[in-house]
């Protein structure tokens, strides 16, 4: 086959095929059960139904907390209102501080970092 044909021919197969299956599914047949009445088989009170949608969240909420927070907790790491200080650190930069950068030679350097002119 050609492949201009080839894709005609899947298309039109899918179409027919999909057609086929929605026209054999139609509505479906049965009846309501004979033991429902129309009425809720219970009552749900308001503290239940609270706990249900409140309860379970805030439970899962502490929960899910606790997990993140245990691993540092285990290592004794405490933590402060604040947050930690810690030290400078330049990623990527020299080794041993700014020692290693080289010092401006005369006005139009460029080396030595920022001239904070405009």
């Amino acid at each position: 086959m050609t492949t201009k044909l080839a894709h005609l021919v899947r298309r039109t197969s899918a179409v027919l095929v999909t057609v086929g299956l929605v026209a054999l599914a139609g509505p479906a047949g049965a009846d309501t059960p004979e033991n429902w009445t129309g009425e809720p088989p219970y009552e749900i009170d308001g503290v239940h139904a609270a706990l249900i949608f409140v309860g379970i969240p805030v439970l899962l909420f502490a929960v899910i907390t606790l997990l993140v927070l245990l691993p540092s907790l285990i290592r004794g790491e405490r933590f402060t209102v604040g947050g930690q200080a810690t030290a400078d650190q330049w990623f990527g930069g020299p080794s041993k501080g700014t020692a290693e950068l080289p010092a401006a030679d005369d006005k139009d350097s460029k080396a030595g970092g920022a001239s904070a002119r405009w």
